[in-house]
């Protein structure tokens, strides 16, 4: 009851605060803003004659650009493939160009690839150089100048930037994509959006797109008050697509698998081994369909006279599209080129999907939810979805956060059935029983916000200014319960990123003055020990070792561990580390000698880097990655006057050893209570307590108090931290 009652409360109050707003705003922006109208012209636009593609879209395109110029926020709703992410902001663009009018668009998508790809096709469909015209930023990579008209980003970089200027001015249409992605920067992103709307940001032109977006949730959540009643924002429905997906499920495919298949369970979500050779079965069945469909013109001797469409496979995770790998690579004969699609893959391995195959050899693209959205191959015509996916979860009782296979929902799902049927008609297959699809797959997906730590959130809710967490937090989409609201600002407290009251009798559980400490953590691209861990690491005088822990530790580990010489990279490791056999020195050993290497004649060339990584076990594309977060570290601390020591130290033992205590106190410090002890084994003990089980796979804990975990669940519920 409690948290129904807080949430209406703050609705309330911000719907009485918006009347007043309203009563004195315009239906109509001024036209170009005289601040903006001295930047850069967009009269020199080049290939402004461009011939559109035919796509559902196209035939909308003088009515949407029409809508959206009428209208504050409109929601855009067409199906996969429909043209919204690539065409609907060139109409913009264009519109504007041909009234020799000032315009910044901004489009998000929720991942790197997404905006740099479609950047990318655009800049080359209008013989654009990329960065111009159109640019992209993404993380720590950013193409684009002051003359760039349309910019895709990630929805981080976007959020980023509002929350530091508080406003919306900078860009004259702001269109998040994928906004059925229900992620926690997603949510903060519309809430923010949405509240500088109503107050310093009227004139700003919001576009929300996706193709299996709620439209009435979203449409009343940006309602506006006319005459006396919540005006919805204006839906689009983008009619059409480019062809119609076939859909099929395990019961469809028993020709392919006699044995009975073991039932799905909603709370086992897993792959068995046959469900992978179901998929493997239906890869190589794909043939007979192609021939069938071309009416058995497809062979001619043993050669193929057609092009093999292409094959989607969405997976959940790293380690399940390895294991498929390897079951496709070793079908030699059967003429197949395998792309793996994730995140830890290279861009340039990325870019592989979207080249056409060899002729006669059929394309296959195994991949995590990245697929889902943000990258497009048009050839797809065959889709097989697992329906699982990797979440983010929080656990209630202590805050931690991890990733766990879980079924993806119906809605993600549908998305990923839409990346078939671009070019021809396509097909989707669901390795699961029509009736557990249709009564066990969830419809929608637990938006992050109500199941991830708030504790970036609610720190960048700080640095707005615009109240108390809860009240801000009250609007948002699907508003997080008060109880993990003040669980949070609690932890944050503890941290040391928001100030404690000396009474514990005046504390406030909902609220906190931001700290020197929570201001910098609120600016850097880490979670909060590894912020705090740098803190500290400028406060004793470690401050280069920790920015290098705190990037290694953000990113993919760039010590490689081969399949067969996987002991010879822990010896390499443990070298590293030298006698504090410790993850963290050796990450620090590792990428300073690297450094050291790379800054003499040494690594002069890309093949000696290459090679110095495989003799030292060491993956360069992804020590690259941290060399490139520990500048940005840097560049981002220098604003608090923290700057790294440039003098180098005599490199004596005494210094090596003091040092290396000291950093041991800076991450016992950063990271408290989350550490253990480590005592001196006993190997009779250790022998006893085993009790034969294998010492490689076996971790005893003892002497843990069963009242210490309780203690700290108390804790957490109390208004103050001693």
């Amino acid at each position: 009851k409690s948290e129904v009652e807080y949430i209406n409360k703050y609705r309330q109050l911000e719907a009485q605060e918006l009347d007043v707003c309203r009563s004195v705003q315009p239906t109509s922006g001024p036209g170009p803003r005289p601040s903006l109208a001295k930047l850069s012209s967009v009269t020199c636009i080049p290939g402004t004659t461009y011939k559109y593609p035919d796509l559902p879209i196209s035939r909308y395109k003088e009515e949407v650009v029409s809508l959206i110029e009428s209208n504050s926020v409109v929601i855009i709703h067409g199906a996969t493939g429909s043209g919204k992410s690539t065409q609907l902001p060139q109409y913009i663009l264009d519109h504007y160009v041909q009234r020799s009018a000032y315009c910044s668009i901004v489009v998000t998508q929720p991942r790197k690839i997404g905006a740099s790809s479609i950047a990318r096709w655009i800049s080359k469909e209008r013989a654009w150089t990329l960065g111009g015209v159109v640019g992209y930023q993404v993380g720590l990579e950013k193409i684009a100048t002051e003359d760039t008209r349309l910019i895709y980003m990630t929805t981080g970089v976007l959020l980023q930037k509002i929350v530091s200027a508080k406003s919306l001015m900078e860009f004259t249409h702001i269109i998040i994509d994928e906004v059925h992605e229900r992620t926690e920067e997603m949510d903060f992103l519309l809430l923010v959006v949405r509240k500088l709307l109503r107050t310093n940001s009227r004139f700003v032109k919001v576009v929300l797109m996706s193709a299996t977006i709620s439209c009435k949730e979203f449409a009343d959540y940006f309602a506006v008050p006319v005459q006396n009643k919540m005006n919805p924002a204006y839906i689009f429905e983008v009619e059409g697509k480019p062809h119609s997906v076939e859909e099929y499920y395990l019961n469809d495919l028993e020709h392919i698998h006699h044995s009975k298949l073991s039932p799905h369970l909603l709370e086992e979500p897993v792959i068995t081994k046959d469900i992978y050779e179901v998929a493997v079965s239906l890869i190589q069945m794909f043939d007979d369909l192609d021939m069938k469909e071309s009416g058995n013109k497809a062979w001619s001797g043993a050669q193929f006279v057609l092009e093999r469409s292409s094959v989607l496979v969405f997976l959940p995770g790293l380690g399940e599209i390895n294991y498929m790998h390897e079951l496709l690579t070793s079908l030699v004969h059967k003429r197949l080129q395998v792309y793996p699609l994730h995140s830890s893959v290279a861009l340039e391995e990325q870019n592989n999907v979207f080249l056409s195959p060899v002729p006669g050899y059929r394309k296959i693209i195994l991949s995590t939810n990245i697929a889902e959205s943000s990258v497009t191959v048009p050839d797809v015509k065959y889709v097989i979805d697992f329906c699982l996916t990797r979440t983010l979860v929080c656990d209630e009782d202590t805050n931690y956060q991890s990733l766990r296979l879980s079924w993806a929902s119906k809605t993600s799902c549908n998305q990923r059935k839409g990346r078939a049927g671009r070019v021809s008609r396509g097909y989707c297959y669901r390795l699961v029983h029509k009736d557990f699809w249709d009564n066990s797959i969830p419809d929608h997906v637990v938006p992050e916000m109500l199941r991830c730590p708030l504790g970036s959130t609610i720190l960048k809710v700080k640095l707005l200014d615009m109240g108390e967490p809860r009240a801000l937090l009250a609007t948002a989409l699907s508003p997080p319960g008060l109880s993990d609201i003040e669980r949070t600002i609690l932890l944050l407290k503890e941290v040391g990123a928001l100030a404690v009251s000396g009474q514990r009798e005046d504390e406030n559980p909902h609220d906190g003055e931001l700290t020197f400490l929570g201001r910098v953590l609120a600016q850097l691209p880490v979670n909060q020990q590894l912020g705090k861990l740098i803190v500290l690491g400028h406060v004793f005088g470690c401050l280069d070792e920790c920015l290098i822990i705190a990037a290694a530790l953000s990113l993919k580990n760039f010590f490689a561990m081969p399949f067969r010489q996987h002991l010879d990279g822990y010896r390499n490791k443990v070298n590293f580390s030298g006698s504090s056999k410790s993850d963290c020195i050796a990450l620090v050993e590792a990428f300073k000698t690297w450094k050291a290497c790379r800054q003499t004649a040494e690594l002069g060339y890309p093949k000696d880097e290459l090679n110095w990584g495989r003799l030292n076990y060491i993956q360069i594309k992804r020590i690259r990655e941290v060399a490139e977060l520990y500048e940005e570290l840097k560049t981002r601390i220098s604003q608090f006057n923290m700057h790294v020591d440039s003098r180098r130290p005599v490199m004596d033992q005494e210094y090596i050893y003091k040092q290396r205590f000291i950093l041991q106190v800076v991450l016992a410090g950063a990271f408290y209570p989350n550490y253990f002890t480590f005592g001196q084994p006993d190997e009779e003990m250790a022998v006893r307590e085993l009790a034969g089980k294998d010492p490689k796979t076996t971790v005893v804990l003892k002497h843990i108090p069963p009242y210490g975990f309780l203690y700290y669940k108390q804790l957490q519920s109390v208004p103050t931290a001693s």
